[in-house]
């Protein structure tokens, strides 16, 4: 039995309503609970800013396409290099980090529960794989039905039962999260060498649109009462004019439960750009901020760009065939059989180029200009905007005019007159930097009774201390103090165990896998159904056997069983 007092903390917990209340917590065997034993180890937080563990809703960390992008660039991977040391393995690579890269730089940051964004079916054993070797935080993978063939076939015959039946049966296979959408249609059709402009073009050989592949996999979706909503990256990412295809896709949604978020929309910057090319190209945030203050039953998060290196991946093979014609960087393309595909190509975001400068201001004018700070939240698409390391220095941006305006004088002199950051006085405050780092986003996921999120008794123990005091720091004239304590706990805590202190990782660990079994009837479980069973065997290039992943392939299996309406 473990027992551990974090006493004299500063907390903000707003899933509870806590703001900056001082208090102990008590763990217990891995756990928060009421109390414990007078033979506790004691760590005295001295008033410092105490969060729940931080929570990354949207990130690319795992799996064969972020493995490619290591190998396919050297020269990131000779950054960041650290030596073994102790229990802690050697590391390198700044932007596509190796797994224990990855890990112990989140861990030095205080976050301890991570999605991977996008995990295409057929290759979800070698995401899991490298789950295991992400030791210091727990995992879940969304996995991609973008361009899935029976799927499609199902939508364009209107069953939408059996659409649902399909994403269960594949959650079950591969030990799934939750429903991930890349440009809907849209990687299928690259397949042909075609793409889809937007909801209304039909996907070729299909004859299927976006729009109703996006409302009949919500649908679906609900149907199976999975945690977390559909994952949806629109269609038209990364082009002049594509805020007017955002506003449709996101007005699809129905409401279907008041109480329900039913869509989580990625990367919002990249789908928030207005002009008709790149010589007038603009920001369109604030009609894209207003719509989702009007639905309460839709998340987005920010896809900040931040200048420097980076590496773009995404299961959307189009656009980055369309960044490799802009760049003309070294570039890859993958297909995935009857699922989905991916595209990668290294990048640099330049504060001088008119483009990037626009695409940095437009993801903070999202987060300033959205009401709720509960329906924005703070990500960078890891790596595709910047790499996660850059979490700190946007949160000073967040609440400090004083910096952007800084940052802003640096960047390209025309980028004022296309954007409205400038005349956007809002900061925000440390609640809600809270919300948008880790209450936020376990809502969004539906991971906050499941332990995430929160430091309420039940809770797993995991909790972030960082060396600030709210009280002597004004951060919108002190950022560089906030940057600088947002950059590496004084303690990170994993499940009750002090995993980092001061910037240094001090143990290996042993992570968690969370992943959905939606529980059908008899009638649609696709692993009986003889016509699914020969289309899989006919087209596949694995045997419908060899598909499922084992459970002997996750660490700490955490499943979660949902009661399916079919």
């Amino acid at each position: 039995m473990t027992e551990l007092l974090v006493k004299n903390a500063c907390v903000i917990d707003p899933l509870r309503g806590i703001n900056a209340e001082t208090m102990d917590i008590a763990i217990l065997d891995g756990k928060i609970v009421e109390e414990v034993s007078d033979a506790a180890e004691v760590i005295d937080a001295r008033g410092m800013l105490t969060l729940p563990g931080g929570v990354d809703s949207h990130t690319h960390i795992c799996g064969t396409k972020v493995n490619f992008g290591r190998y396919m660039s050297p020269e990131d991977m000779r950054a960041g290099r650290t030596p073994r040391q102790g229990p802690l393995h050697a590391t390198s690579g700044y932007s596509v980090p190796t797994t224990y890269g990855n890990s112990y730089r989140y861990s030095v940051m205080g976050y301890t529960t991570l999605l991977e964004g996008a995990m295409a079916p057929l290759e979800a054993r070698h995401t899991h794989e490298e789950f295991v070797y992400t030791p210091l935080q727990d995992t879940m993978a969304n996995t991609l039905f973008d361009g899935n063939w029976g799927i499609m076939e199902a939508i364009r015959d209107g069953d939408t039962k059996r659409v649902a039946a399909i994403i269960a049966w594949t959650l079950r296979a591969v030990k799934g999260f939750g429903v991930k959408l890349t440009n809907p249609g849209g990687t299928e059709a690259w397949q042909w060498g075609k793409n889809v402009s937007c909801i209304r073009d039909p996907v070729p050989y299909f004859e299927v649109t976006p729009a109703e592949i996006i409302r009949s996999i919500v649908e679906a979706n609900e149907l199976l009462g999975l945690p977390h909503s559909v994952h949806l990256h629109c269609n038209n990412l990364g082009t002049p004019g594509n805020y007017s295809c955002t506003l449709g896709s996101l007005g699809l949604i129905p409401d279907l439960n008041e109480k329900r978020q039913t869509l989580y929309a990625t990367h919002v910057q990249f789908h928030a750009y207005g002009g008709s090319d790149w010589k007038d190209f603009c920001s369109k945030s604030e009609p894209i901020a207003r719509f989702v203050d009007m639905r309460p039953q839709i998340v987005m998060d920010m896809g900040q760009v931040m200048f420097g290196r980076t590496t773009t991946m995404t299961a959307d093979g189009p656009m980055e065939f369309n960044l490799y014609r802009l760049h003309h960087e070294k570039w890859s393309n993958h297909d995935v059989e009857l699922e989905t595909g991916s595209g990668i190509i290294p990048v640099i975001y330049r504060r001088k180029n008119l483009v990037n400068s626009i695409m940095w201001a437009i993801g903070l004018e999202l987060a300033l200009l959205t009401k709720s700070p509960w329906q924005c939240l703070l990500t960078t698409d890891n790596p595709n905007g910047a790499p996660f390391v850059k979490y700190p220095e946007i949160i000073g941006l967040l609440m400090s005019k004083k910096y952007r305006d800084a940052e802003f004088a640096t960047i390209h002199p025309d980028t004022e007159a296309r954007v409205p950051l400038p005349a956007i006085e809002r900061e925000l405050d440390w609640y809600e930097i809270a919300v948008m780092t880790r209450a936020g986003q376990a809502k969004a996921l539906g991971i906050q009774d499941l332990g995430k999120g929160h430091l309420g008794p039940g809770a797993d123990a995991d909790v972030a201390i960082y060396p600030i005091r709210m009280d002597e720091v004004d951060p919108s004239a002190e950022y560089q103090k906030v940057i600088d304590a947002f950059s590496r706990t004084e303690y990170t805590i994993k499940r009750g165990r002090v995993v980092a202190r001061r910037g240094e990782c001090l143990v290996d660990g042993s992570n968690a896998t969370f992943w959905v079994s939606p529980k059908v009837s008899e009638a649609y479980d696709m692993g009986k159904d003889p016509d699914f069973i020969e289309k899989f065997d006919r087209y596949y290039t694995v045997r419908m056997r060899n598909y499922p992943v084992q459970e002997e392939y996750l660490n700490r299996n955490r499943c979660i069983e949902t009661e399916a309406r079919i």
